[in-house]
């Protein structure tokens, strides 16, 4: 097609005005997606797929602000966040649409189950979503574009912004886990209800509890009274332990759910089992009880693989938890079990896994149980700190899937420094660019990005004994690693990262959540 000179002219003041308005916006031609977000979404994390900026348009929340929602619990949830902090009544609206609308319809199908489409203008913000998760991670990331002091507990005065723009998100994995080991020392419903609200604001979906270890049983099983009572009376160092009720287990489960979290239990087997040893004789092929262990060593104890009385209690175990779970896993544990004979170890396996396939679940294993073999469903948890395992390869090119946790990268336990007074060594150092400097979708020869069903972040607790050790060592990693299971690998860039990183400093202070002040990260004031 050919163009008059007076054509060539006005085509170029078309460009001249569009590329005027994008930097008028926030948006040079060489900034790229880094550049948008960090305008528009800088406080921001997991990253979005997309943010697109409005030009001169912020919403501002007032006295009159409204709120209607498909799924009324989502809408109650932001209410009661927004009530605490502005002390603006935030109505809800039922049979209409607020000034905050929540709704069920209108996002594109890219968006799967989880994504959403979250669009401000100057006097609306619309939440789309597909499903209900979806809306809920869009409420997540409207608090993050609201000033820090929306999430306190108190009123403040505000002016309670928001930026005008449309995002559209979606996760890149399925899977975002976090580890809590209540085994090595135990924490109280109200701790862990406490960590998953903190998790729950990065789009996390998996709670993952690991309910017994040498040092202590934590759910209480009808028919096996002494597991908690007595293998659940102490803890690392010889404090005074304690356990879940199945009420108490059940109350976090539903807790969990409320912010679409589903926890996964797990029972180790066939080693880190003195515990369940120590509370009864007869679980022991020697027919001799162990101590209760407080210390920190592993792989000293098995479960009696021969013996059928194993298995009936491992039933017992498994079909109590999968009528508390409505979640589609159960962990069986199966790392370190060097006291077990590596061909019992792999009967073992293959038993416990039908046992929990009867059950109606789904098995996560540690990365060890691929060395026997694996029924179609079930899923290997990778943590070792060398990134190549042939087992694992093979497994995964029989069709098993992988959740990525390796712990040089992903343990929370870990110490950011050699100055940092808790948590281990053994993985080496984990300051934030080592949580977030590793692709899960290229980390081990063999699994590709098609075969990662997500990511998790293990909290090991040998060191760990109160709800501020929880936060100092959980944050600012797990939001790295929470990034790695939801964004798109594009939009990843550590510097970038590390600005919206430090964007959550005031929040956390505000939020009472005692984090580490890395000096990898620019902390802004009020941090």
């Amino acid at each position: 097609m050919k163009f008059s000179k007076r054509h060539r002219w006005a085509l170029a003041a078309i460009v001249v005005i569009l590329v005027g308005a994008a930097v008028w916006a926030g948006v040079r031609p060489s900034d790229g997606p880094h550049a948008t977000l960090s305008r528009f979404a800088a406080g921001v994390v997991p990253a979005p797929v997309s943010a697109v900026a409005a030009s001169g348009v912020t919403f501002r929340l007032t006295s009159t602000t409204t709120i209607s929602a498909d799924v009324p619990s989502v809408g109650t949830y932001l209410a009661g966040i927004l009530r605490s902090s502005t002390g603006y009544p935030m109505s809800i609206v039922h049979g209409g649409e607020g000034t905050i609308t929540l709704r069920l319809a209108g996002a594109p199908t890219s968006v799967g189950s989880q994504g959403y489409q979250l669009t401000v203008s100057g006097n609306r913000v619309v939440i789309e979503a597909r499903q209900a998760a979806g809306l809920f991670a869009g409420v997540q990331t409207l608090l993050l574009l609201l000033p820090p002091a929306v999430q306190g507990s108190t009123v403040a005065s505000g002016p309670w912004t928001v930026p005008g723009g449309t995002i559209l998100d979606y996760p890149r994995f399925a899977y975002r886990g976090a580890m809590l080991d209540v085994a090595r020392h135990f924490f109280g419903v109200g701790q862990v209800e406490r960590y998953i609200d903190e998790i729950a604001q990065y789009k996390i979906n998996y709670l993952h509890l690991h309910l017994s270890d040498d040092q202590g049983w934590r759910i209480a099983i009808n028919g096996w009274p002494d597991l908690t009572t007595r293998g659940g009376s102490t803890e690392v160092g010889g404090g005074a332990g304690g356990y879940y009720t199945q009420a108490d287990y059940s109350a976090i489960v539903a807790y969990a759910a409320s912010r679409y979290i589903t926890v996964i239990p797990e029972i180790d087997m066939p080693g880190h089992t003195n515990a369940a040893l120590a509370s009864y004789t007869r679980l022991n092929c020697e027919g001799q009880t162990p101590r209760l262990y407080t210390g920190i060593d592993v792989g000293f104890s098995s479960l009696c693989v021969p013996r059928d009385l194993t298995y009936a209690f491992i039933d017992t175990v498994i079909g109590q938890l999968a009528a508390l779970t409505p979640g589609p896993y159960i962990h069986i544990g199966g790392d370190e079990s060097s006291a077990t004979p590596a061909a019992d170890y792999a009967s073992f396996i293959d038993r416990a896994q039908r046992i929990v396939q009867a059950h109606g679940k789904t098995v996560i294993g540690w990365h060890n149980i691929a060395g026997a073999s694996l029924l179609p469903s079930t899923v290997a948890e990778f943590w070792d700190t060398e990134p190549t395992n042939a087992p694992l390869a093979a497994a995964v090119a029989a069709g098993t899937t992988v959740i990525m946790s390796p712990a040089n990268h992903t343990y929370l336990d870990m110490k950011y420094t050699d100055q940092t007074t808790l948590g281990q060594t053994w993985a080496g150092l984990d300051d934030v660019d080592t949580a977030y400097g590793w692709d899960p979708g290229t980390y081990v020869p063999g699994v590709p990005a098609s075969s990662v069903l997500g990511v998790e972040a293990p909290l090991w607790t040998e060191t760990i004994v109160t709800s501020a050790d929880i936060d100092y060592m959980a944050f600012p990693r797990l939001p790295a690693i929470a990034e790695l299971g939801w964004s798109p690998w594009r939009t990843h860039d550590q510097a970038a990262f590390e600005t919206r990183l430090g964007a959550q400093g005031p929040r956390w202070r505000i939020m009472g959540i005692n984090y580490y002040h890395s000096a990898q990260v620019s902390w802004p004031a009020g941090s």
